[in-house]
């Protein structure tokens, strides 16, 4: 079976590719984003530009990162966007943000309809740059942004949902049919707001810490922390913690977690 889309390209597996065409849901997603002269615009993944063009029509300037070379020429080659966007050739989950919020001399404001092969990592990988960030708005698989709003005592409550709490403050926007992509994935989507705290509800000393006993922790979640975490923290200081040996990784919250992170020696 062809994945040919409609504007003649060849969606591509492994870079996870599913363009979006649904106008309304287009135009709902440039609503909640509401680009703003000025600011420092990046779109990861544009594609066939279903959100450049209409994003590039309030701004005079955006940057774009595709690591499809016939995606990144066809765009440099659109006319509505040629003189209105920069274009870089690279993977995002290798991308240096600082370098780009240095050379552009602002905070950057984030968007995209994310591969849902790397949208986990790539968050991870933003959340190194939550400094330099205004906030994100990302199309994702509906079930991960069922994860990162989760919170504790549920089975959608994990790393991811500690990790995201941690640094940003996180807003479903809308949920997207697969009606809405060509060709369409066999999953729902949905777009998420994520606003990277200015000052931190919890403050962890260490985030490799923290980072580290979210990992143990629901590596082994059907076990007690008393036993996912024995080769950190012995029952005694868990009790001094407050936090009892007996519950589940899910079963404790961002606090508690960050609680552990600055206990551990």
């Amino acid at each position: 079976m062809s994945n040919r889309v409609h504007q003649g390209h060849f969606a591509r597996k492994r870079f996870g590719q599913n363009f979006l065409h649904d106008e309304f849901i287009i135009e709902s997603i440039v609503a909640a984003i509401q680009p703003r002269e000025g600011q420092a615009l990046v779109e990861i993944g544009p594609g066939l530009a279903a959100l450049t063009i209409p994003v590039s029509k309030q701004v005079d300037h955006l940057t774009v990162i595709e690591i499809d070379r016939d995606l990144a020429h066809r765009l440099l080659e659109n006319p509505i966007l040629n003189n209105k966007i920069s274009v870089i050739e690279q993977d995002a989950l290798t991308f240096d943000f600082n370098q780009l919020s240095e050379q552009l001399g602002k905070s950057l404001r984030v968007f995209g309809n994310l591969p849902y092969n790397i949208s986990t990592p790539l968050m991870f990988h933003l959340f190194q740059y939550a400094d330099i960030i205004d906030d994100m708005h990302f199309m994702l698989q509906k079930e991960v942004v069922t994860r990162l709003v989760a919170g504790p005592n549920c089975k959608d409550y994990g790393r991811l949902s500690v990790m995201a709490q941690y640094y940003c403050h996180i807003i479903p926007v809308l949920e997207v049919p697969p009606t809405s992509f060509k060709p369409a994935p066999k999953v729902d989507s949905a777009v998420v707001k994520l606003v990277p705290y200015k000052n931190k509800p919890y403050l962890v000393n260490d985030i490799k810490t923290l980072s580290r006993v979210t990992t143990e922790a629901f590596n082994q979640r059907r076990k007690t922390i008393r036993n996912s975490l024995s080769n950190m923290f012995t029952d005694e200081q868990l009790t001094e913690l407050d936090i009892n040996p007996n519950l589940r990784a899910e079963n404790l919250t961002v606090e508690q977690y960050c609680l552990l992170a600055n206990a551990w020696k």
